[in-house]
């Protein structure tokens, strides 16, 4: 049975009643607590009535995160669809609902390479960008709603298309990865059972790093929703959506009415925010470790890289003054080397880190260690204080060797 309305067990039934009558009290502040908006809850914990409870009830102290009646509280859900975002993030926070599957469910692209994550960053706050995906989230269920009513019979879930051209290390940015574990984490807790597919097409070989910064935030059952499409995907796509729904630029046959193949009126494809729209010129971090590079001295920070394709990642301010920064690949293991015994991976450079913190990251091309050196060797007076973070980022392999696998039956002759 697959839980369903009209496709119950005797055993899912019950639950059912059981789980109504449980929420009594919370019924009259859920927006169309029918029978359908109930069995997601209940499908989302394999029927556990006190899990699914869980989910909706309010949180127990302040450590726990909001279930989702606070959090419908908390983000004034009944009346997000009239809530405008600011102009920056109108603009330049790309993605767009354009057209439907076969069955009538929406579908919304999320067009990822495009974006420019640090200007939206520094123009708008965290918080709003997570808000507007929550906007999202609302609008397609309401979508969801319309489609119910036009078609005559219940659409409850939506699709999600993930372009991941131009996908970059600029897109792995702490706080930028951030907005997006955070909206997967919103989507498990409080919107289950909603999405159909989360579809991933021209996904570039730094893509299984991207996607192990964010599985962990999605339950099972989304990551077994994702599909990731190979070369061909112009080919596949249209076997989810119609191609009289689906963009030229995807596949399909649809155009704005003035032609244009990426359907500019319905998808929104983000791009360079203009630094007039800048309201600071960072965005506060919390860093892990702290320390003194004495006068004259430097500081290197060995890292461990096991296998090629790790992205080694950091972040940085100094207090004192500037500091010199560098990345260097040891030619000999176990010892510490001066830099010019190193291979330098990125050239050393003096950088005003007491003014406004810096962040990097490279992908590696080969094993081995990997130092970052800030360098203060050139100032024979002051020491300074460094504060950073430096993380290594593996590649998920599940998606790795899918990429792989794709990338390797593209290029077979066929037999």
């Amino acid at each position: 049975m697959s839980g369903r309305v009209g496709d119950l067990s005797p055993p899912q039934q019950e639950a059912l009643t059981q789980f109504r009558d449980n929420l009594q009290d919370l019924l009259p502040t859920l927006p169309k607590a029918d029978d359908h908006f109930l069995l997601r809850w209940l499908r989302a914990r394999n029927f556990d009535l006190q899990k699914s409870e869980d989910m909706l009830r309010k949180s127990s102290g302040p450590a726990v995160p909001p279930q989702h009646v606070e959090f419908r509280k908390l983000q004034d859900l009944d009346n997000i669809l009239q809530w405008k975002p600011s102009e920056v993030v109108q603009r330049y926070d790309a993605g767009g609902l354009c057209g439907y599957d076969y069955e009538g469910c929406p579908v919304w692209f999320d067009i990822i390479g495009t974006m420019d994550p640090r200007g939206l960053l520094l123009s708008a706050s965290k918080q709003e960008l997570i808000r507007k995906r929550i906007r999202v989230c609302e609008l397609l269920l309401h979508e969801c709603e319309q489609q119910s009513q036009k078609l005559g019979r219940r659409v409850d879930t939506a699709v999600m298309v993930f372009d991941m051209e131009g996908l970059s290390l600029r897109h792995l940015w702490k706080p930028a990865v951030e907005v997006y574990q955070q909206f997967f984490a919103i989507l498990e807790a409080n919107y289950p059972e909603t999405m159909k597919n989360l579809i991933v097409v021209r996904a570039p070989k730094l893509f299984p790093v991207a996607f192990n910064l964010v599985k962990s935030f999605m339950g099972e059952e989304t990551r077994r929703k994702i599909v990731i499409m190979g070369g061909n995907w112009k080919q596949e796509l249209p076997k989810f959506i119609s191609p009289d729904q689906l963009p030229v630029e995807f596949g399909g046959t649809m155009t704005d009415p003035d032609g244009n193949p990426k359907c500019l009126t319905k998808i929104n494809y983000g791009g360079d925010v203009p630094q007039h729209y800048y309201l600071r010129n960072h965005v506060r971090v919390q860093y892990d470790h702290q320390a003194t590079v004495g006068r004259g001295s430097s500081l290197q920070v060995d890292n461990e890289i096991l296998f090629p394709g790790c992205v080694l990642r950091w972040q940085y301010a100094s207090d004192g003054g500037d500091i010199g920064f560098g990345v260097f690949l040891k030619t000999k293991m176990g010892e510490r080397q001066r830099a010019g015994e190193m291979i330098e991976v990125l050239a050393s450079q003096r950088y005003n880190a007491h003014m406004v913190p810096e962040d990097g990251s490279l992908t590696c091309t080969e094993a081995g260690v990997y130092v970052l050196r800030f360098d203060n060797t050139y100032s024979l007076i002051h020491a300074k204080k460094i504060s950073y973070t430096v993380e290594v980022l593996l590649p998920d392999k599940a998606s790795e060797e899918k990429i792989q696998g794709l990338e390797d039956s593209r290029q077979s002759p066929a037999q």
